[in-house]
């Protein structure tokens, strides 16, 4: 189906908002499938809060040219385009399950303005997920504070201990 020029305006601006509302843009290639496994990544993606679309590659690669990126070697064949709009990592991880049907290929992608590889969407997919990230900063954060409590405490738990044996062996003496 061909588009008017005023279609292809519009997508190119619409592509150019989905990439800039983006912390990552994976593009993938896919080939021999149906829309139900299209549907089904495009669900998993839907739920880490990411969309999955089909592009055309020559309006895509217009929209990236007026953004200031050059991913023209990501745009050859079919793509399939994923716009992670809160967590990069999940949206990779779901691209990277993607991955293993014989459906989809990882083409590339684009980490803020910054063209990255297969390989480095495939190393954002191993990276845990944000709130386990956020847990342990907060315990290498609160480790410090931690310590000095201990440390702050144990002459009175020491004092104690010498207390308790004392009064022990007072009880032992007086039987």
């Amino acid at each position: 189906m061909a588009f008017t020029k005023e279609e292809k305006t519009k997508l190119v601006e619409q592509y150019e908002a989905w990439i800039t509302r983006s912390q990552a843009v994976y593009m993938l290639q896919f080939s021999k499938m149906s829309m139900k496994e299209v549907d089904t990544v495009r669900a998993k993606a839907r739920e880490v809060g990411a969309e999955l679309h089909v592009v055309k590659n020559t309006l895509f690669d217009i929209a990236l040219t007026k953004l200031g990126v050059e991913a023209k070697e990501y745009l050859e064949q079919t793509s399939l385009v994923g716009f992670a709009f809160n967590d990069a990592p999940a949206l990779a991880k779901v691209v990277n399950d993607a991955v293993k049907t014989d459906f989809f290929k990882v083409k590339g992608g684009l980490l803020g303005k910054r063209t990255i590889s297969a390989s480095d969407v495939k190393a954002l997919a191993d990276m845990p997920p944000l709130p386990v990230v956020r847990a342990q900063l907060l315990g290498v954060l609160s480790a410090p504070a931690s310590k000095l409590v201990r440390t702050i405490n144990e002459p009175a738990r020491s004092l104690a201990a010498v207390v308790k044996a004392y009064s022990e062996k007072n009880a032992i003496l007086a039987e």
